[in-house]
């Protein structure tokens, strides 16, 4: 591995020094979860964050407490998203699929049930059914399921909320990013307010569920706490102290950087060998042809990307140092996962972003680390984010919980967002309910996970669908079949020796494409997809 990936002596000594605490704690957790005394909840949610982007998943990147977490827990390489932020979210709320629950593209209302923009009223959130239940619900960070005030976090069951409900913002501002009037809404509970912007904003994310864990220190009632950081969504923006700390560690490139992550992913056992790693993506240079002053200004992006993940895993620490000093740490379960895949949209290209070019990094500054590192952080796999290849659709995962998983498990278990409600219901002793304040709700699609926590089942999800903006894909078994709306192509993989999607094989096995695509007609007319160029022409 070229010397530019390895973390300075200096950086991992910091690093390890602040992940050194609460690593004894988790190792020395007990088996002392009581069986009548039903446990907290923690689900921690990041933005763009790309498959291979933590320590723990093969990244270079400094992330001690999520490493932490993971050693003392359980990471699932067999995880997935539903490719975008909105749908993701919906997914992981309700337990349906996003277009059962009325959010199966953005927020905009396309003119059909299944692309409304925001949750219907025939899905109920784990939020919901957690405090009808007596637990206490929080949320901290983006929304991005609606903006209707029926779809607001407050009146979905959170009794505590600090909300960004747009798909992004300013670290420091509080103005928009785009050219066409959208604004940034952020609220506490159900009242707009205006953010502090003296705040660096994945902070304030974590300060407000730290205070709120403070409040809940005699409640002797359980809680749920949903954070979600707006880290690592473009805009690039961090604190000048985490950026220096990375800055000139990239100048090897993405090439070798990518073949690193993928050693240690393979050695860490995340990989399999023979996920071979994907062709560089098109448009995207060798970084040999690159010159010094384009190496530099490259570096710096993914210095200033590498600083936002650290920060956001600084605030994981916060908060799990929190939970150890209110006592509550060997009773609560923690799930951490990413919405999708590493992002490849390059801001800078895009006429309806504002355009700021002060110091990279800074508030003055508006833009994103581009397909080349977004390439890197979905590593091994193709595509990025809005994509159903497996860059798109790939996060990493982690659940932590003493006395029921056990330490340093890997589990290749295929599993999905949706399976995170029914999981939250296993874990409270819940029934999920036919009605819900009157209203029938859907079945649940998703599955628990709670036997595999347990008895490491690799049995979780058999069948699996995608649908964005056009983009298909199922995975059935062994077996994917995957399309993407520009390429207008069906392909085929095998996952149990191509995971990276390198060998298309629907030449070889016309009946098993002609198979899977029945099946994914069949889904979407359950689901309500409806065709994307259809919508688009409306």
């Amino acid at each position: 591995m070229s010397t530019q990936f390895r973390v300075s002596f200096s950086l991992m000594l910091i690093t390890l020094s602040l992940g050194n605490t609460f690593s004894k704690e988790i190792h020395h957790a007990t088996d002392s979860t009581q069986k009548n005394n039903r446990p907290n909840i923690i689900i921690i949610l990041a933005d763009d964050m790309g498959f291979s982007d933590l320590g723990c998943f093969g990244s270079e990147i400094a992330t001690p407490y999520l490493d932490q977490l993971a050693a003392g827990g359980m990471r699932m390489n067999n995880f997935y998203n539903c490719g975008r932020c909105c749908p993701s979210r919906a997914s992981l709320l309700t337990g349906l699929y996003p277009h059962q629950a009325g959010v199966g593209d953005m927020l905009q209302n396309k003119g059909y049930p299944a692309y409304q923009g925001f949750l219907d009223d025939s899905c109920v959130t784990i939020a919901e059914l957690l405090k009808q239940a007596g637990y206490h619900t929080i949320t901290s960070g983006k929304w991005h399921v609606g903006t209707e005030a029926s779809a607001l976090a407050c009146n979905r069951g959170f009794d505590k909320s600090f909300t960004m409900l747009n798909n992004g913002s300013s670290y420091y501002k509080n103005g928009p990013l785009y050219n066409d009037g959208r604004t940034v809404t952020f609220m506490e509970g159900c009242t707009p307010v205006q953010r502090d912007t003296t705040y660096y904003l994945t902070q304030q994310i974590t300060d407000f569920a730290v205070q709120a864990l403070d409040e809940q220190k005699n409640n002797v009632n359980p809680f749920f706490l949903y954070v979600t950081y707006t880290a690592p969504h473009w805009p690039i923006q961090a604190p000048q102290e985490d950026i220096d700390k990375y800055k000139g560690h990239y100048m090897g490139g993405w090439d070798k950087l990518r073949e690193a992550r993928r050693a240690k992913m393979i050695h860490e056992n995340i990989a399999d060998e023979s996920w071979k790693l994907s062709t560089r993506f098109e448009n995207v240079p060798a970084w040999e042809t690159l010159s010094e002053k384009e190496k530099k200004a490259w570096d710096l992006k993914m210095a200033i990307y590498a600083a936002m993940v650290n920060r956001m895993d600084q605030g994981v620490g916060e908060i799990l140092h929190k939970l150890k000093e209110t006592g509550q740490d060997k009773n609560t379960l923690i799930i951490f996962l990413s919405d999708n895949g590493g992002s490849g949209d390059e801001v800078r290209k895009l006429n309806y972003v504002i355009q700021r070019n002060g110091k990279p990094g800074s508030a003055e500054n508006i833009d994103s680390y581009d397909r080349p590192w977004g390439n890197v952080s979905n590593t091994p796999f193709r595509t990025f984010k809005r994509n159903v290849h497996e860059g798109g659709i790939s996060t990493p995962f982690i659940a932590y919980y003493p006395g029921v998983i056990s330490p340093g498990t890997i589990n290749p278990a295929t599993a999905h967002i949706m399976d995170i409600l029914p999981t939250c219901l296993d874990v409270a002793q819940i029934k999920y309910p036919a009605t819900f304040h009157g209203n029938t709700l859907k079945s649940l699609t998703g599955v628990s996970l709670m036997e595999n926590f347990k008895n490491f089942s690799i049995v979780a999800n058999q069948t699996l669908f995608w649908e964005h903006e056009g983009n298909k894909a199922v995975r059935d078994g062994k077996w994917k079949l995957v399309y993407e709306l520009d390429w207008d192509k069906w392909e085929l993989y095998d996952m149990t020796t191509d995971r990276s999607e390198t060998n298309d094989l629907s030449a070889q096995h016309p009946d098993q494409v002609k198979r899977l695509k029945a099946l994914h007609d069949q889904w979407c007319q359950k689901v309500g997809v409806v065709d994307w160029l259809k919508i688009k022409s409306n």
